[in-house]
């Protein structure tokens, strides 16, 4: 595979506001992770600005079961944009992030993008363990669907 990144986009009926009001609790990252990796954050705050971290508690058999990742926002537009490297729990992050974009698509609805981006991962070991996309199409699919469905319930 010579891609390096995938993605998933869709319009939801909501306002950019209410969306990225979600996006920026970790506390709602368990409910909308559509790969049923992230279990539950640790006691995050909400991501306010660059240079944050957040740290999730997560479940994935290639890391042994149950393990923390910390999440490094390097993007952050309120209503626009929200952006993290993540990493395991006290590692510097490897180099793949997640990308949101959020662009007005009416009064009441938004087009949401979410990217999984693996391309400045370099350290030759990640990537003979790891078989990029880790997280695939369908999760990134799923997790759009879970957003919609919990903005509307919000």
């Amino acid at each position: 595979m010579t891609e390096t990144r995938i993605s998933a986009t869709r319009t939801i009926d909501a306002p950019a506001g209410a969306i990225f009001d979600l996006l920026s609790n970790p506390a709602h990252h368990a409910a909308l992770d559509g790969s049923g990796m992230v279990q539950s954050d640790s006691k995050s705050d909400r991501i306010t600005g660059v240079g944050q971290t957040f740290t999730m508690n997560q479940k994935w058999d290639k890391m042994g079961g149950d393990y923390q990742t910390d999440n490094h926002v390097v993007g952050y537009d309120p209503n626009k944009l929200l952006a993290w490297k993540t990493a395991p729990a006290g590692e510097v992050p490897p180099g793949w992030e997640w990308v949101w974009e959020l662009q007005p698509a009416g009064p009441d609805a938004t087009e949401v993008s979410v990217t999984y981006d693996w391309s400045a991962v370099t350290d030759k070991a990640i990537l003979k363990q790891l078989s990029f996309p880790e997280v695939s199409q369908d999760a990134l699919d799923s997790t759009l669907a879970n957003l919609a469905a919990q903005v509307s319930e919000a």
